[in-house]
């Protein structure tokens, strides 16, 4: 019986010990990690402090786009977007000489950004030995030195690397790449 009381006490004593050294349950809580649509949102409506909004017109156009690229994006289902900047979009709707893109059909701009999605959370350490990435849109990418080249010859570099989203992977590009 004393065995029994004494274990009992001394359990009750771990516990109370155990919780006064823990954190308490509030601070132990943290907000889940923003997915890659949070991530493009947030750079664009609140970007860091004296950093410059950078995916402004690719949140423009995913929300352009079919539905199903932003629940894709919003998904738990891992994957790797080659982010376009806003200089990219601009560069590209000069180069093509449209005015916006509502110049471009939902179906093409659809197959665009598909093009920009790799299968899986891939960080640099991954892509960079890789020199075919296999894209959402069914196409390929090349992959030499940290440029992409698109089935058009056209290079995008990539410029930003690892941005970890609870989705997957982000990695900022110089260019659109177009299948």
């Amino acid at each position: 019986m004393i065995q029994k009381t004494f274990a009992a006490l001394a359990a009750v004593g771990a516990l109370v010990i155990g919780l006064s050294v823990s954190p308490s349950a509030e601070a132990a809580k943290q907000a889940p990690a923003p997915s890659i649509v949070d991530l493009v949102v947030n750079s664009c409506d609140n970007p860091a402090p004296g950093a410059a909004p950078q995916f402004c017109v690719l949140k423009a156009a995913v929300l352009a786009a079919d539905p199903a690229v932003l629940a894709r994006l919003s998904s738990r289902g891992q994957v790797t977007v080659f982010a376009p900047t806003d200089q990219a979009f601009i560069n590209l709707l000069g180069e093509l000489e449209l005015g916006g893109l509502d110049d471009i059909d939902t179906a093409t701009l659809t197959q665009v950004l598909l093009y920009h999605v790799v299968p899986g959370a891939r960080t640099a350490a991954s892509v960079l030995p890789a020199t075919r990435l296999r894209t959402l849109q069914g196409g390929f990418l090349r992959q030499a030195g940290g440029v992409l080249t698109d089935k058009r010859g056209r290079d995008a570099a990539i410029i930003g690397v690892n941005i970890r989203a609870s989705n997957g992977i982000v990695h900022v590009i110089d260019r659109v790449v177009l299948p």
